[in-house]
């Protein structure tokens, strides 16, 4: 998962063929998958001067969400 410049998100990534976007924060490092992200938001999210910013306009509360259980090393 591309880690990104970002005060809220460490990783993020997009899978294409089940249009799911992956979001790592950065304060407890929990992990989300956001579900019917259209490929537009995700590359908006990506190219968008703040990501921060975007993710809470565009993404957080936009989409159908699960939390992933956390993983132990």
């Amino acid at each position: 998962m591309p880690y990104v410049q970002s005060a809220a998100l460490e990783q993020v990534s997009y899978d294409e063929a089940s249009h799911s976007l992956r979001a790592t924060m950065r304060d407890g490092h929990r992990t989300f998958v956001y579900e019917e992200v259209p490929q537009d938001v995700y590359d908006g999210l990506i190219f968008a001067d703040s990501i921060s910013r975007y993710f809470n306009a565009h993404i957080r509360g936009q989409f159908p969400y699960h939390e992933e259980p956390h993983r132990e090393n």
